[in-house]
């Protein structure tokens, strides 16, 4: 995991595993989601936001509400990634982030890029309804520019 304290980069490293691939030995395009996920996750956990303890203590989660994704090129089995984000913007109640998937090695390719924008919803009770950030957790992250 690599974080600059005060930035608004992270990077977080994944081993593309044979459950990942599809059945022409390339990780399937969905999963590639997943990986964008796991980078988020591991993003707010660095900057000490869990979003278990955020669901369980006030009912709110970040969901994705958009994700526009450029596949440019196929991962493999065994490939190292490097999933990265950076986050372009903080409004009310959405962060936006630009990620790439890039391959470990001395080229660095670029294997995807996509923008994601998610919302924070509160979850429970019902109705799903769109909210404002939290105003510690807002500060948090607005603190990280």
């Amino acid at each position: 995991m690599k974080h600059a304290p005060n930035s608004r980069a992270f990077a977080f490293p994944v081993r593309v595993y044979y459950e990942d691939t599809d059945a022409g030995g390339v990780v399937y395009y969905a999963n590639y989601l997943k990986f964008l996920e796991r980078c988020r996750s591991e993003w707010l956990r660095s900057i000490g936001c869990e979003q278990a303890g955020l669901l369980r203590e006030s009912g709110i989660a970040f969901v994705v509400r958009s994700v526009s994704l450029d596949y440019l090129k196929p991962a493999r089995l065994d490939d190292l990634l490097t999933v990265s984000l950076a986050v372009e913007k903080i409004t009310r109640s959405q962060v936006f982030f630009r990620q790439h998937i890039r391959r470990d090695g001395e080229d660095g390719e670029t294997l995807a890029s996509g923008a994601i924008q998610v919302v924070c919803a509160r979850l429970v009770p019902e109705p799903i309804r769109i909210v404002s950030i939290p105003a510690a957790m807002r500060a948090q992250l607005e603190a990280i520019q």
